[in-house]
């Protein structure tokens, strides 16, 4: 039985960056950012305009990743701003309050 494995241009993981989510590769961009100025309205030429150092496809990759892992990439972006997350994983590590 073959599978089907999509592979999306430009996008790429690393767990030294950003904690391993999703990123545009060459760059910290995460598919995140994109996907939230996506979710605020903006096209991709408005993208483009706020981070002019991307190219077209590497948003429009970016978006075909989101549109295919949504749920995957919402709850990525729910955790991030998820302050008590943000400070329970802190408490954990006490040398980072002290900081």
């Amino acid at each position: 039985m073959a599978t089907n494995t999509t592979i999306y241009p430009h996008i790429t993981s690393n767990s030294e960056i950003l904690g391993g989510v999703p990123i545009i590769e060459g760059t910290r961009i995460s598919v995140r950012a994109i996907a939230g100025y996506y979710q605020m309205g903006m096209t991709v030429d408005e993208i483009l305009t706020a981070i002019p150092h991307l190219r077209p496809s590497q948003v429009h990759s970016a978006l075909a990743y989101y549109f295919d892992h949504q749920q995957e990439v919402d709850q990525d972006s729910m955790n991030a701003s998820d302050v008590q997350l943000w400070r329970s994983q802190a408490l954990c590590h006490p040398q980072a309050v002290n900081r």
